[in-house]
């Protein structure tokens, strides 16, 4: 991989961070949360475009007065629609802590009303469509960290696939994407042990084998290239903290990290768009100065 360019494209709340990237309409759209600060109750969710990479426009702004927005994620249902899907983390925490909610757009500027999606308290990390079908993984915000797999024909009411999927180490975090049929999943762990996993299966995605990848790492995100290779991005902690560009074996090798970003300090939560042998990456970073949102192009060679 090489990087052609990176650049600062959003500072202007306090905390700008958590990003995703889609193509859609001959434009990239980026969504990611501003606010006061990493967490903070203001939170909201600016969603900007641009045709080109170099100029970009605020087109949206979606708030809750009685949650803080965070994570948003961004893929096209199989309707042609953006679909939007985010956590909120209720102000008032007497019944529950977080829920998770849909967005649609036909056009990224005009969104529906916000749609809650799977159980409260679980946390539906990213939604990943494949064959006409939904699924997301959601990971526990109670005192019992386990992960859930759900899946959806309408991107509107997920319902429990596999119940308790894992439950070692604190799962939380996890990006999915699918090589034909196999569906494999890159996992976020927080506790002991900490090291990410990978995991894969087969439909109907009841069973899964996971494999230690032997580094600690956050906000993943993670696409398939067209020879079956799997790219991901994601934080990586040995040494310093960073976003980085790695690669995949699924069942053969590790995490290989191939591609250190332009970052530091509090960064990650990229997203991914791939064209034409050019990925588009999303991030956000603080090696500048306060959190501020950038976009990166690179050059993926045979």
């Amino acid at each position: 991989m090489r990087l052609i360019g990176a650049r600062m494209i959003w500072d202007k709340a306090p905390h700008n961070a958590f990003t995703d990237l889609i193509r859609f309409d001959g434009r990239w759209f980026c969504t990611f949360r501003e606010g006061e600060t990493h967490v903070s109750p203001d939170g909201a969710l600016r969603v900007i475009a641009s045709s080109d990479g170099e100029d970009w426009d605020s087109v949206a702004l979606l708030r809750a007065q009685d949650a803080d927005l965070r994570d948003p994620k961004l893929t096209v249902s199989p309707d042609g629609q953006l679909q939007l899907s985010a956590a909120g983390a209720w102000h008032d925490k007497a019944e529950h802590t977080h829920q998770s909610w849909v967005w649609f757009s036909k056009d990224g500027r005009a969104w529906s009303e916000r749609q809650r999606i799977g159980d409260p308290d679980f946390w539906l990390w990213r939604i990943t469509w494949h064959e006409g079908r939904a699924y997301a993984i959601g990971y526990s915000c109670s005192a019992d960290p386990s992960i859930r797999l759900y899946c959806s024909d309408d991107g509107r009411q997920f319902v429990p696939l596999v119940s308790r999927l894992f439950d070692i180490g604190r799962p939380s975090e996890t990006a999915i994407v699918f090589s034909g049929d196999t569906a494999h999943c890159l996992l976020r762990r927080d506790g002991n042990p900490s090291t990410g996993l990978l995991g894969s299966a087969e439909p109907p995605y009841r069973q899964w084998r996971w494999q230690d990848l032997g580094v600690r790492v956050g906000g993943p995100h993670m696409l398939a290239l067209a020879d079956g290779r799997l790219v991901a991005a994601v934080r990586l902690y040995d040494g310093v903290i960073r976003t980085s560009l790695c690669t995949l074996e699924p069942g053969r090798g590790g995490l290989a990290e191939v591609l250190k970003l332009p970052s530091g300090g509090d960064t990650s939560y990229a997203g991914l768009s791939l064209s034409g042998g050019l990925l588009s990456v999303s991030y956000y970073s603080s090696h500048e100065g306060k959190p501020a949102i950038y976009f990166a192009q690179v050059a993926i060679d045979d």
